[in-house]
């Protein structure tokens, strides 16, 4: 009996050594995404561990002081609401609003003008999703034509609706959900691309869609920055016209180049000789009506948005002058193991204040999480840390002065997600809203901003 139970012992340990083997051998030809453990011991990476950094009381944000939460701190009420302070835009949030409805209404009155918005969040927004819906609204109503600013690249450059958008891929890039410490500074999404190899031709593709209000490339302009190089040209091909060539002459911070004199349907430019010149992305618009900027970046927590420079984001804001940063993230702060966000309600609000420093004339709008649903018990229901979160947004709007969409409310409250998911509005890992859906998020996006309109010209 006992050489039974050795024999079956053996087999035992001789299986379990092949599985191994064989999940080693396995793990280096599947995707990397599979095995979430496969990081680099980088110091320079982030991957938007900046949400998890905040937490830890030995690390610092680009040499930000990061305020973290104490023992004592987490025996605290995570529901914690200023009671007396609500900024919702349903209730008197609007107020913060002022210096954005007072450029709306003038926009309005005199047909003259114009109103910018930069919207920075994560893959709720991917592929413009929501975005170009609230800029449809906008257009629709106070007028404007063009999709605004686009980066060089994109990992949702496939599956944007509202532009076609392809790049060769030998473009290097860089991202602050990455990089801590980039080449040259980061552009105003977040990213800084380079065409680092002169013997190589590296090129970007737009074609406008039939998107309404985005159905050409108006007006085309190249953002790059300072570089020691003065053989850097570029070539444009428009529609069918003939090539037409330009230098660029990287001497500030921030350059802008003008592409066309008119309007095109599709644009290709190429980069010859362009290494060390910071490229950052493309703008169009028509200079009139409203514009809206869509920014955003898989995986952020928006903790990133601290290190941006203020000084580069100041020239760009004497270019393209916005009115009003909307930031929307929730989606990636959500399942870190706590119920408590007073580390993330702290950091943002040091967000916030270097978002006034590099946009001072803008306001702040803050959205908070959407529901997100998880099986508990054995049935789908809203995750317990999406109302601790979404009260850490709303205190870092009230103690920033900014306005604020609870939108986990205004899609319906506890338990949405999952009605959103049955009424096929949102996709089957409870988190993210599908086309139609995000269209319906847009919607009362946007309705929220117009009602705190009517209330702010109500008391004018």
């Amino acid at each position: 009996m006992s050489t039974s139970n050795n024999s079956y012992f053996g087999k035992a340990i001789l299986f379990v050594a092949l599985s191994i083997v064989a999940f080693l051998v396995f793990k280096e030809v599947l995707p990397e995404r599979l095995f979430s453990e496969h990081v680099e011991a980088n110091e320079n990476i982030l991957m938007d561990s900046m949400a998890l950094m905040a937490q830890s009381d030995t690390t610092e944000i680009h040499d930000i002081p990061v305020i973290v939460e104490s023992d004592s701190a987490k025996t605290q009420s995570y529901k914690e609401v200023d009671a007396n302070f609500n900024p919702a835009l349903t209730a008197d949030g609007y107020q913060n609003l002022n210096r954005f409805y007072t450029k709306l209404r003038k926009l309005q009155e005199t047909k003259t003008g114009k109103v910018r918005i930069a919207y920075f969040g994560d893959s709720m927004n991917d592929g413009d999703y929501i975005v170009q819906d609230v800029r449809s609204e906008f257009q629709e109503n106070y007028g404007g034509e063009g999709v605004g600013y686009v980066a060089v690249s994109s990992l949702s450059a496939g599956a944007r609706g509202s532009i076609s958008h392809q790049y060769s891929k030998n473009w290097f890039s860089q991202s602050f959900v990455k990089v801590k410490k980039p080449m040259k500074p980061f552009g105003i999404d977040g990213q800084v691309f380079f065409a680092k190899d002169p013997a190589q031709t590296y090129w970007v593709r737009y074609k406008a869609q039939s998107q309404k209000h985005s159905t050409q490339l108006n007006n085309p302009v190249l953002f790059y920055g300072r570089g020691n190089n003065d053989k850097a040209q570029i070539t444009i091909a428009a529609d069918k016209d003939s090539v037409v060539s330009k230098s660029l002459n990287p001497v500030n911070l921030l350059n802008t180049l003008p592409l066309l004199s008119r309007n095109a349907r599709s644009m290709q430019v190429n980069f010859h000789n362009a290494d060390s010149i910071p490229i950052y992305g493309f703008n169009f618009d028509n200079g009139e009506g409203v514009h809206v900027d869509n920014f955003s970046t898989r995986g952020n927590s928006g903790l990133p948005l601290s290190i941006l420079n203020p000084a580069l984001m100041n020239a760009f804001d004497k270019v393209l002058n916005y009115d009003l940063i909307i930031l929307h993230y929730g989606a990636n702060v959500l399942g870190y193991g706590s119920l408590n966000y007073n580390w993330y309600e702290r950091n943002m609000t040091t967000v916030v204040n270097n978002l006034h420093e590099c946009f001072p004339n803008a306001d702040i709008l803050v959205i908070s999480t959407a529901d997100r649903a998880l099986k508990i018990d054995g049935t789908m229901q809203t995750d317990p840390a999406v109302v601790p979160l979404a009260n850490a947004q709303r205190n870092y709007a009230r103690k920033t002065n900014s306005g604020f969409i609870s939108l986990y409310e205004v899609m319906g409250g506890k338990g949405s997600m999952v009605t959103w998911v049955d009424n096929t509005l949102a996709n089957k890992d409870y988190t993210h809203f599908n086309g139609s859906g995000s269209k319906k998020v847009a919607k009362l996006i946007y309705n929220e901003i117009d009602k705190g309109y009517t209330k702010f010209k109500a008391k004018q």
